[in-house]
């Protein structure tokens, strides 16, 4: 996931980013394709080659990414192999380019969002925070 999100859409790029197993990525992304999260597009027919691209679902997990990105980055390595960059749109206030430094607000009321604001409130029928209720 991470590689496409990057634009390496080829099997031959994955691979040589990720040292996966040919035959496990091959797997892995057939396996995603089944779900709804990429696509396979061809872009050879002599011989017939595909690139992966990302559906809609597929881009929605953007922030999952991102997020999972600022963890490594804080917890696994001492520096960051890579950095994502922001330029503000017209009107913004910063008019120059600068490392992103992303926030969960909530759209609601415009707060930043913090773990001592949350509730859980579990809306699936027969389950509580701890799971399945007995007898339900």
């Amino acid at each position: 996931m991470r590689e496409i999100f990057y634009g390496n859409q080829r099997f031959d790029q994955i691979v040589r980013n990720t040292g996966a197993p040919r035959d496990r990525l091959a797997a892995r992304l057939r396996a995603l394709e089944e779900v709804g999260v990429v696509e396979r597009r061809a872009y050879s027919e002599r011989p017939l080659r595909f690139e992966y691209h990302l559906t809609e679902a597929g881009r929605d997990l953007a922030p999952v990414m991102r997020a999972l990105l600022a963890w490594g980055d804080r917890w696994a390595v001492d520096a960051p192999p890579v950095a994502f960059r922001h330029r503000g749109g017209p009107g913004s206030e910063h008019d120059t380019e600068h490392d992103l430094d992303l926030t969960s607000t909530c759209r609601t009321c415009g707060e930043e969002v913090g773990a001592a604001g949350l509730t859980i409130d579990v809306r699936a029928p027969g389950w509580d925070r701890a799971g399945p209720i007995e007898g339900a």
